[in-house]
């Protein structure tokens, strides 16, 4: 059975999931009053190619067996430097680091609130893989 969520907890969850699988520097924006073509984004980043792949498919697969939801669409580059996962409310970025540096999504959304870390590792604790504080 599909579980309801709100994007809010979407998001955070989404975040949780990611570091769970180590990605880098991850923010969640809220756009939802600047924006309306969804109400979070989450970005991080990757060191390796690889990585970005690796992160970006996990994340589908856990978004898919946790939530019974599939993305809306799905960007994926050749090199797999800039990876976009659109759940409709929440747009996901997994970005290789050096493409996170020279983008700057945050500079471009900084009308957008920021959700600091420990709100979105409290919010998503019962997602964790581990169950253990951090």
């Amino acid at each position: 059975m599909a579980e309801k969520i709100t994007s809010y907890k979407l998001a955070c969850v989404i975040a949780r999931f990611l570091d769970e699988k180590l990605a880098k520097n991850i923010s969640i924006l809220n756009i939802s009053n600047v924006s309306s073509f969804a109400d979070y984004f989450v970005i991080c980043s990757a060191q390796t190619n690889t990585q970005v792949k690796a992160l970006t498919e996990n994340l589908t697969d856990k978004v898919k067996s946790t939530f019974t939801r599939l993305p809306l669409g799905r960007e994926n580059d050749a090199k797999n430097r800039w990876n976009l996962v659109d759940y409709g409310d929440v747009v996901v970025h997994i970005l290789h680091q050096d493409e996170r540096e020279t983008y700057a999504i945050e500079k471009f959304w900084n009308h957008a609130f920021s959700i600091p870390e420990e709100t979105w590792l409290k919010e998503s604790e019962e997602y964790s893989e581990y169950n253990v504080e951090k």
